[in-house]
């Protein structure tokens, strides 16, 4: 295809001739035979977004799930009124995600049944690796004797006994078309060569996974051995880890792991939430994908749990940049909120949901926030540019690149194109 009158991030305007790859970009093009062509009307072109940390199957449930967290859910009792007045689904469960301890304190097995009803919940936090079953649920999936019903998303000897709803994927997929989304990176830990290829399948975008080198921490059983252990393996497979650390002290144990294994040119950190002034120079050689978008879903919370001292550590992007740290930039998706452009915003005003300012130094400017979201599958630090070799994954928006830097809104996506391909127009 043929984008006519596109005007690029530097102020030129262009013609970008478009089949699986940029194949040409020149100040005026002429229309070949047969080919579709898009008048772009002087609106930005800038690469497709890639949203370099979700979870993609996560997602696709949560479509069916209510919500449970401090926004939507006062108190213990608000929390018993709406299970209650949830319809059982289609696969004999009441889901429930985005639950943090504001709401009703911790949830266990006995807490959860008092304000359930007696038909099989479970209830997810909000940081996506913990859920809470009630006594049926706990029955349900073969484990009526558990003590808590306090199970870890990434154990696959229960959650694989769960319904799979693989039916949202291709809405999600239309969904994130809009917002200008041309690729994804997946990022649950043990994912089979048949969920691969079913992914892939049902989304227009395309799709990374970060397995088999994926490790979710938890602080209750950090092993610096073992995580050194196993981090060598991926390594001696030439496979590159990416680790999840939202805690001050996962990231320590993962940087001390590092340093015994050995680095892959490729590792990850994931999410790095919490960044100590002296774990900074550390992350050295290793790219971060984080989540600026947590600072306005989350930052009210933050303002009451995290003591003011260490604000400044949460979510950091400018003072990375500053230490030539690599960072590039996702949603979290479904446990942040699906639109990139919301986490754009949010890097560069660093205001919580209820306009305060949060770690403010760390804010950086629209174009690099921009850039961070236009990273490449297996090395998300380095953005693609519009230009000839370049995959034929595209964005248009419908005002130039100096508005569009300023407003940062979905509201702007006229178009999307995947591999010469458009998947979204704006009617």
């Amino acid at each position: 295809m043929l984008i006519q009158r596109a005007t690029l991030l530097d102020g030129r305007t262009a013609d970008i001739r478009v089949e699986e790859h940029i194949v040409d970009v020149a100040e005026r093009l002429k229309p070949r035979r047969g080919e579709a062509a898009y008048d772009a009307a002087g609106g930005a072109v800038v690469p497709g977004l890639h949203d370099h940390h979700v979870h993609l199957r996560s997602a696709a449930a949560a479509q069916d799930s209510i919500r449970v967290g401090p926004a939507e859910v006062r108190d213990r009792d608000d929390l018993a009124r709406l299970l209650a007045a949830t319809p059982v689904g289609a696969d004999g469960w009441i889901r429930a995600v985005g639950y943090h301890e504001s709401v009703a304190g911790p949830l266990d097995r006995a807490s959860l049944d008092a304000i359930s009803p007696p038909v099989p919940v479970r209830i997810q936090h909000r940081s996506g690796v913990l859920w809470t079953l009630n006594s049926a649920g706990l029955a349900r999936v073969g484990l009526a004797d558990h003590p808590d019903g306090r199970l870890a998303s990434a154990d696959h000897s229960w959650s694989n006994l769960l319904p799979r709803n693989e039916t949202g994927l291709a809405d999600l997929g239309r969904r994130l078309a809009g917002y200008g989304v041309t690729g994804l990176t997946d990022a649950p830990p043990d994912l089979a060569a048949d969920d691969v290829a079913a992914l892939r399948g049902a989304l227009p975008q395309r799709v990374h996974h970060l397995a088999p080198g994926k490790r979710i921490l938890h602080d209750t059983d950090l092993d610096l051995d073992e995580l050194t252990a196993w981090i060598a393996a991926r390594h001696a497979e030439d496979v590159p880890v990416a680790v999840h650390c939202v805690t001050a002290a996962q990231l320590v144990v993962t940087l001390a792991a590092l340093q015994a294994a050995g680095r892959h040119p490729r590792d990850r950190i994931e999410h790095a939430a919490v960044v100590p002034d002296a774990g900074v120079a550390d992350l050295t050689g290793l790219t971060v994908v984080t989540q600026p978008n947590f600072v306005a879903e989350r930052g009210d919370q933050y303002l009451v749990d995290v003591p003011a001292a260490e604000h400044h550590e949460l979510w950091r992007l400018a003072s990375l940049l500053r230490a030539s740290v690599p960072v590039a930039l996702s949603t979290d998706l479904p446990f942040g909120h699906e639109d990139p452009w919301r986490a754009l915003r949010a890097a560069v005003t660093r205001v919580t949901a209820g306009g305060v300012a949060l770690g403010a130094p760390e804010a950086v400017t629209a174009r690099d926030a921009l850039r961070m979201f236009c990273g490449r599958a297996q090395d998300p630090a380095r953005p693609r540019e519009v230009a000839v070799g370049e995959p034929g994954d595209l964005c248009v928006l419908s005002v130039p690149p100096d508005e569009a830097l300023d407003a940062l809104d979905s509201a702007m996506v006229a178009a999307t194109v995947i591999a010469g391909r458009v998947v979204f127009e704006r009617g």
